[in-house]
């Protein structure tokens, strides 16, 4: 379908090492003049779900600064626009949780708040997992917990996970494995 948007000017509000904030001029579909945010992030999200043979996962919990409330969440991160997005994945699943895994599916892609940002994020399923050390990031005061699938899909239908690629991604093994 042909784009019904028209740009007339874009301008930089603010910039920092994560994201861009533009404000745009815009023609509307009806042919309005109107005006349009947008959030540019500089990473690719990546949500990965660790699964182990007896049908255990990892969440991560931590306090979210913007929502001001701790949130249980997959393991999670940001993964440079220029680097593979599965090294990415391996990369934050060992620093988040110790963990290494021989195969890794890429599950999903999401866009995460489309109205507003040009956010793309992608959900890998890891399997055949190794345990190890943790590296978190001088950031991240993270509790790792090993739930059962079943507990954490519970957790996304009763609110208790709010986090949008977690439920997406949570709720699709759940559905894959017939959960």
């Amino acid at each position: 379908m042909k784009n019904p948007w028209k740009t007339k000017s874009k301008k930089k509000i603010y910039e920092n090492p994560w994201i861009t904030l533009e404000e745009h001029q815009v023609v509307n579909p009806s042919g309005r003049d109107g005006i349009y945010g947008k959030v540019h992030f500089k990473n690719k999200a990546l949500g990965i779900i660790p699964l182990d043979t007896e049908g255990y996962t990892w969440l991560v919990g931590q306090y979210r600064y913007t929502l001001d409330e701790y949130a249980w969440e997959i393991p999670m991160g940001g993964g440079p626009l220029s680097m593979d997005i599965l090294d990415s994945a391996k990369r934050e699943l060992k620093e988040e949780t110790g963990l290494t895994a021989k195969k890794w599916t890429q599950i999903m892609r999401i866009h995460t708040s489309n109205s507003v940002t040009d956010e793309e994020g992608f959900v890998f399923l890891a399997e055949e997992l190794t345990h190890g050390e943790t590296e978190f990031d001088e950031t991240e005061q993270l509790q790792v917990m090993r739930i059962k699938l079943t507990e954490a899909v519970r957790m996304v239908m009763e609110g208790e996970i709010t986090d949008s690629i977690s439920m997406a991604g949570l709720l699709k093994v759940g559905r894959m494995l017939g959960i």
